[in-house]
């Protein structure tokens, strides 16, 4: 497999060797400047691990992590000229997997690197083969040979329905699905009065969200539809 390293770092000349060390390795890399060239990089192509400088101009890598961490699981290692223990620590509370400081030595670094890959690649494996017979969104999931719903591994009875537009939704996160287009995805007629769907919804709500007036997965888009809200990757 070939992997996509994204370098985020506004010194050229250390963005520029790291792209050396990594493609000695055999890794595609893309480089950015600062945090706003990163996430649009992120958001086009396929990136496996990131290494984003912490300060940076136009957005610094701490946004940045927090953005990508709203939709992507993949790796990020923070690479900083800051060694404080706080600034380590806050860079691995908003969602980073690894510190480094500089100056580096090339060859930690590219161990981090294998490292952190391994570890991706082993939690897409996991999530491939929960996902072959089921939907895993967080702590909801939904089984398609049982028929049935979990949250936080606490089983959750629905209706048939209900299973059908939860399905729906949770087989495409993140996606806004008006309720014309839900009632015709699971009733398989034209949409004459959607009510029924707002009912359906309210009642899943109730069962799968903590509270449901502050809900984590079923998310209402006003004026638009409803989603089933992307999560943060689960831990090995």
């Amino acid at each position: 497999m070939e992997y996509n390293i994204l370098i985020v770092e506004d010194e050229i000349e250390i963005c520029d060797a790291i792209e050396i060390y990594l493609k000695n390795q055999g890794y595609h890399v893309y480089k950015a400047y600062n945090g706003q060239e990163g996430l649009n990089i992120v958001n086009q192509e396929t990136i496996h691990l990131a290494i984003v400088d912490i300060m940076m101009p136009v957005m610094d890598g701490i946004q940045m992590t927090m953005k990508i961490r709203e939709s992507y699981d993949f790796p990020i290692i923070i690479l900083s000229a800051k060694s404080e223990d706080i600034d380590k620590i806050t860079g691995l509370n908003i969602g980073a997997d690894d510190y480094i400081t500089k100056p580096f030595v090339p060859l930690e670094l590219l161990a981090r690197v294998s490292s952190q890959l391994r570890r991706y690649t082993r939690y897409l494996n996991v999530i491939g083969q929960k996902q072959e017979n089921s939907y895993v969104v967080g702590g909801l999931e939904l089984n398609l040979d049982t028929k049935q719903v979990s949250v936080e591994g606490k089983m959750i009875k629905v209706t048939p329905i209900e299973f059908k537009i939860l399905q729906l939704l949770m087989e495409h996160p993140g996606k806004v699905f008006s309720a014309d287009n839900i009632y015709e995805s699971v009733w398989k007629e034209d949409a004459i009065s959607t009510d029924t769907v707002m009912v359906h919804v309210r009642n899943l709500r109730e069962k799968i969200e903590v509270d449901p007036k502050k809900p984590q997965y079923l998310k209402v888009v006003w004026g638009v539809g409803y989603k089933i809200e992307k999560q943060g990757r689960d831990s090995l």
